[in-house]
């Protein structure tokens, strides 16, 4: 099972979160800091600002947790819910720039292969930029992220069949959009 995704232990998780036990919030933070580091990465293409996904998502969850308004059910969800929150106001105040994804070529690839790889991600994160936000967000944390659509849907606070709609509806417009034309 992968560090970041959730087990039948939240359930104890999440009463130890609301009593405020810091050795919990400490394994919180170490489980999906970097997860949700990458996130705010690929829908923002800068670190900058994916340091200060972090930092206000875990903030704002600590204040949620203060208020008695933490998770209920589960950890993961709830915290790129709350990221999710965060980058939809980034994306109000200013399009990302920057590329949506960290991809770097693996030790030994040569040059040539590593020009190619790169232009074709620079289309795809193009063609990603040009999704609708809710078909790229559905995407994005299902195939880059590894998330399956029950906590998709948690995330995005839709419905499993809405989200996998959005997700069939999104990689259509990529098959299309990555149609080479004569």
């Amino acid at each position: 099972m992968s560090e970041d995704m959730p087990n039948s232990n939240d359930d104890e998780l999440i009463t130890r979160l609301n009593a405020f036990d810091l050795d919990s919030l400490t394994q919180v933070y170490d489980l999906y800091s970097n997860a949700i580091y990458r996130y705010g990465y690929r829908m923002l293409g800068n670190e900058d600002q994916a340091e200060e996904c972090v930092s206000e998502t875990f903030n704002r969850f600590l204040v949620s947790l203060q208020k008695g308004k933490g998770p209920r059910t589960a950890v993961r969800p709830y915290l790129y819910r709350i990221a999710h929150n965060w980058i939809t106001d980034q994306f109000r105040r200013t399009l990302p720039t920057e590329p949506l994804s960290a991809d770097f070529p693996e030790e030994g690839t040569s040059p040539e292969q590593a020009a190619i790889l790169c232009i074709e991600n620079q289309k795809l994160r193009r063609i990603l930029r040009s999704l609708p936000a809710k078909q790229r967000q559905a995407i994005i944390l299902k195939f880059f992220e590894g998330m399956d659509n029950k906590e998709i849907a948690l995330v995005l606070q839709k419905r499993v069949g809405a989200v996998k709609a959005l997700q069939n509806r999104g990689l259509k417009n990529l098959k299309n959009k990555l149609k080479v034309k004569p």
